[in-house]
């Protein structure tokens, strides 16, 4: 019975945050879905199949670079279709292809990188919200004392207690963004290291 009083203690406690817990509580949800989202895209879009350089080294044996450019089609993943840039670009000087594969390479990073800036948006706000809470809850208590010339510790204790809430809430969802954040830079960082060796090892191929 008694956990069950806390539970419901705890729960009040969010409602009486007031209206900042709004935006915190939509900066929360937004925070979790970019991460979610992002995360489950990334992981895809890092995928490739283990043989699929010695399949494509084998089409441009062959001399077939529509066959080359269908199978890099028919892969569809944003390193296939970087190194689909420079099949065809095939004929051309080598820094010709280089140079389209970077382009390309760079428009499929971007895509990989959207919405991640909001995430070092709200890991800024989010904590801002939290203290601008607190703050206002500091002053209604100031001005009930003034208005009652009540200066009660339980008055000015439950407040506080109350209003902390929306700083503690305010800095939990500021760092699981702030994690996000990083976490999916360095997972588009693992991408980019085996684009590059993927491209390195294709500029290889058209040497050799």
């Amino acid at each position: 019975m008694e956990n069950t009083q806390e539970g419901l203690n705890f729960l009040e406690l969010i409602f009486k945050g007031g209206a900042v817990m709004i935006p915190i509580g939509l900066l929360s949800v937004i925070t979790i879905y970019i991460i979610i989202e992002r995360v489950v895209y990334i992981r895809n879009a890092s995928k490739l199949e283990a043989n699929f350089l010695n399949n494509l080294k084998d089409l441009l044996a062959k001399g077939d670079l529509k066959a080359a450019r269908a199978f890099c089609q028919r892969i569809n993943s944003p390193i296939s279709r970087i190194i689909e840039k420079g099949v065809m670009r095939i004929g051309k000087p080598i820094k010709d292809i280089e140079s389209s594969i970077e382009s390309m390479a760079s428009i499929e990073t971007g895509v990989l990188e959207k919405n991640i800036n909001w995430l070092g948006i709200i890991a800024g706000v989010a904590p801002m919200l939290g203290f601008i809470g607190t703050i206002s809850g500091i002053i209604k208590i100031f001005y009930n004392i003034s208005v009652s010339d009540n200066i009660s510790i339980g008055l000015i204790a439950g407040g506080l207690y109350e209003k902390m809430i929306t700083s503690g809430s305010g800095l939990i969802v500021g760092v699981v963004a702030y994690t996000g954040y990083h976490f999916l830079n360095s997972m588009i960082d693992k991408f980019n290291a085996k684009l590059e060796r993927t491209a390195v090892d294709f500029i290889d191929i058209l040497d050799s």
